[in-house]
């Protein structure tokens, strides 16, 4: 089958099978006599399995190991679920993450009137961060006295 119709059945876009195939995490498609990639089925098992993956959220380096590991019919599921868990633990770390993003952004939210007066705290609070940010970058390359 050519591309679009991998790209279809694999739910993956044509142009990121051709870098998942240019990055090597799936093999170079077999060639027709016009020099079209020519995908089978076990390249569209591959491709849903990547597709299944990065929507779990794993990076690309992850799933070149869940990949090598999926193909390893040897591998110890230990070493499955240890990747596992630190993609987990990841995404813990980001949901926390996120959860200080919005409680940040609530606690502005309650301090704006949202009313015609111009002075908003959330655009203050960006203003005074920027600065500060700015302050410390500024301050970073001075030597102490």
């Amino acid at each position: 089958m050519n591309i679009g119709i991998a790209a279809e059945r694999s739910g993956v876009p044509a142009k990121t099978i051709r870098y998942y195939e240019s990055i090597g995490l799936i093999r170079p498609a077999a060639r027709t006599a016009g020099n079209y990639r020519d995908y089978d089925d076990h390249d569209l098992q591959t491709l849903r399995f990547i597709q299944r993956a990065r929507r779990l959220g794993f990076s690309v380096k992850d799933v070149a190991n869940l990949l090598a590991l999926w193909r390893d019919r040897g591998r110890a599921s230990a070493d499955v679920k240890r990747l596992a868990e630190g993609h987990l633990a990841e995404i813990d770390r980001r949901m926390q993450e996120l959860r200080g993003m919005r409680d940040t952004l609530l606690h502005l939210m309650d301090r704006c009137h949202g009313d015609e007066r111009p002075d908003c705290p959330i655009l203050e609070e960006l203003a005074g961060a920027a600065a500060r940010e700015a302050g410390r970058g500024h301050r970073g390359g001075r030597a102490q006295h």
